[in-house]
């Protein structure tokens, strides 16, 4: 009836068959029939002799059709031991990229996966096998090397994403449905067994939560992750019940099946009769075997630890929950809560009594072992597993419906890479202008635009069955191009006439030392150096044009410069320096002063190389020299009238200091005695009477009188 539900909890050690009917949201547990493996079967999830695991579901389903009727459907899960766990890193290059989007991030994330999913197929013993990704969650971002809690509108050099990807073989999935045609089954539904398991014991509104769900079974202990509304994680660590069930086993000389019973006696009794190989019976207090067997136990709460915290970005969770039949070794919530540095009470044991609204028959034994196979019938009833039909660029794929599945799934299924949806950058080259190094950037590639049903969608948009998704290929940006004024910019000649003589001035280009022009091509690694100066002085030495070279000679072994016997330069009517720059259309015109005379040189330097001393003599002003300095014109004597030339070398010598007589004064003026008259004179000096050689001083007057005359 559509009420009844029939499950199968395929495990390693086990086969657990359940009926449940469903009453207005309440499931009763009516009928559990559990058979071991006649065999190895199972390994990891995974059925190793489909025959040998039909027949045991052909057993249990010939029981509970003598009890309730012809069973024609069952749900089944999927071992969550099966699920495979691998990190993906990938880092992409964003130094020419401005800002990272959410799509950008999206498609890295996708790219990891698949890095994830490559490293899985590498490590598997077949290459060809297909894989489901059951989901991925973020380990963490990293920019430029260091870790960032998000990439949106980061800049930087590079971006990398850490990511943990689960996959389920998709050869698990077939076999299932091998082993249940071979038992006159169809598959009614299929979940995981984590699934099952969080569905029933973590809600949707607990899920917010940092939970860990450990489902410890006989040869794996497989966990679930839950945080953020959202199961982030699965994995499995390869150790469980039967790792205690062994050390059990060997220390006291125990069958296996002997074994597994006295385990499971030492969380209800306080001691233990066991019976070894030998035939010898004994009875062990249960604690003396707890701390015998106490190494597998700190081995198994420690391969759990470390793998919640791994599947948990590195942090312990909020709480634990326990379930299955390993669950109830001796000690092990305590060893985990330590492990995990949780209080005691965030680890525990979670039992039948955590499922709401489950009711059992009254010959059912509530255990934890039960959490797993009424989940998978609960879970396949709520949210069943289907497979979905979708195109991909008109190639029809079929996928494996784990959870929402996006666009990017579609893309994992059609082995579609990530980096094919990214147009590759064009090559870049580093070139060096004047000095500096400059790295001209490559075209940027288009990334692939996505169209989901004919609109544009994103690799996380959800997809449902029937759905069409096309890819328009990304473009690769071209490689990096550039002439030379591309990086100095266009420069216009600059067209000048300098004493009547047109010139036209033009940018100096070289590459690698020859000479280019603005519109040469450039490649990687060239040195160029530029140059484009409209200095006057800078364009007069270039056009070999020497007047705008300044006035400079030697005075006394010291260089000197006189701008006052320098050229001078008229733009129109006005003068302009020599760094004066030139603009288009300009004139200039050289005005060159006369060369200048030694005296010239003297004066300007202050070098007054004669004494003038100026008196009135009978009324007349003279003016009297007195000469102070030798004078030297590159090396020869020189006449103070002697033309100076640039670059000449002066030498001002102070001759002894000679003090101006009377008698200097007949050397500048013409006197002649009269002819007539007596002979006798006298000197007058302000009216006193002098000698030929006393001194005389600026501003006296001197006369000359005789004796006929009235003194």
């Amino acid at each position: 009836m559509s009420n009844h539900l029939f499950a199968l909890d395929i495990g390693t050690r086990s086969v657990v068959g359940i009926i449940l009917k469903e009453d207005n949201g309440v499931y009763h547990v009516e009928d559990l029939v559990t058979i071991e493996h006649k065999e190895r079967s199972m390994i990891d999830g995974q059925i190793h002799n489909i025959l040998s695991v039909a027949n045991v579901i052909t057993e249990i389903k010939t029981i509970l059709e003598e009890r309730h009727g012809t069973l024609k459907r069952v749900s089944v899960a999927a071992a969550g031991r099966a699920l495979k766990t691998t990190e993906g890193a990938v880092t992409i290059d964003i130094s020419e990229r401005s800002l990272i989007t959410t799509e950008d991030i999206n498609r890295l994330e996708l790219a990891a996966v698949q890095q994830a999913q490559q490293t899985l197929l590498s490590s598997s013993v077949t290459t060809d096998d297909y894989y489901y990704c059951v989901g991925y969650s973020v380990l963490h971002y990293n920019l430029d090397g260091d870790e960032i809690g998000s990439l949106i509108d980061q800049t930087g050099q590079t971006a990398t994403a850490s990511v943990i990807a689960t996959f389920l073989p998709r050869v698990v999935v077939e076999s299932l449905l091998s082993a249940l045609k071979r038992a006159d089954l169809e598959m009614e539904a299929l979940t995981l067994e984590p699934i099952a398991a969080i569905n029933v014991l973590i809600p949707p509104s607990m899920r917010r939560l940092n939970v860990a769900l450990v489902d410890i079974g006989a040869g794996t202990s497989d966990i679930a992750i839950t945080d953020n509304n959202t199961v982030i994680a699965y994995g499995m660590v390869p150790i469980a019940g039967d790792e205690v069930t062994e050390a059990l086993s060997n220390q006291y000389l125990l069958d296996f099946p002997i074994a597994e019973l006295a385990k499971r006696s030492l969380s209800t009794e306080e001691s233990i009769v066991i019976s070894d190989i030998l035939g010898f019976e004994q009875t062990i207090p249960s604690d003396e075997v707890v701390s015998l067997i106490q190494p597998s136990i700190d081995k198994l709460a420690s391969g759990i630890s470390e793998e919640i915290r791994r599947l948990n970005n590195g942090k312990s969770p909020q709480a634990v929950m326990v379930v299955g039949g390993g669950s109830l070794t001796p000690g092990l919530p305590k060893e985990i809560s330590l492990r995990l540095e949780l209080p005691e009470n965030r680890v525990g044991v979670r039992g039948l009594e955590a499922l709401s609204n489950v009711t059992l028959a009254e010959d059912i034994i509530s255990s934890p072992a039960l959490v797993t196979p009424i989940g998978i019938a609960i879970a396949a009833r709520r949210a069943p597993i289907h497979y979905m039909t979708v195109s991909v660029n008109d190639k029809t794929i079929r996928l494996f419906e784990l959870k929402e599945m996006t666009v990017g799934d579609a893309l994992l299924a059609t082995n579609i890479k990530a980096k094919q949806l990214y147009g590759k950058p064009g090559l870049g080259m580093t070139i060096t202008l004047n000095g500096k190094r400059l790295i001209i950037p490559g075209e940027h590639g288009k990334s692939s635009v996505i169209l989901l049903n004919g609109k544009p969608a994103s690799t996380k948009d959800y997809i449902t069955n029937g759905d069409n998704i096309s890819i328009e290929p990304s473009v690769d940006g071209n490689d990096a191009t550039a002439i030379v004024s591309d990086l100095i910019g266009d420069i216009l000649p600059v067209s000048v006439c300098i004493d009547d003589k047109p010139i036209v001035l033009l940018p100096k280009i070289t590459i690698n030392g020859l000479l280019a022009t603005s519109d040469a091509s450039v490649s990687d690694r060239d040195d160029i150096v530029f140059s484009f100066s409209t200095q006057l002085q800078e364009v007069l030495t270039r056009q070999g044009i020497h007047t705008a070279q300044p006035f400079e000679l030697i005075v006394n072994k010291k260089p000197i410069r006189l701008e006052q016997f320098a050229p001078k330069f008229m733009l129109g009517g006005k003068q302009v320096l020599p760094n004066y720059l030139l603009k288009d259309g300009d004139s200039i015109r050289t005005v060159q002063p006369d060369s200048p005379s030694v005296a010239d040189i003297a004066n300007s330097i202050g070098k007054y190389f004669k004494t003038i001393v100026t008196v009135l003599f009978n009324g007349e002003k003279v003016e009297l020299h007195n000469i102070s300095f030798d004078i030297a014109l590159n090396g020869k004597v020189a006449d103070p009238k002697k033309i100076v030339r640039l670059g000449d070398v002066l030498t001002f010598s102070e001759t002894p200091y000679k003090q101006t007589v009377f008698s200097d004064l007949f050397k500048y003026v013409e006197y002649t005695l009269p002819q007539t008259g007596s002979a006798t004179y006298q000197l007058l000096r302000n009216g006193e009477t002098i000698g030929f050689n006393d001194p005389i001083f600026e501003g006296d007057s001197l006369e000359i009188s005789f004796s006929s005359q009235k003194i």
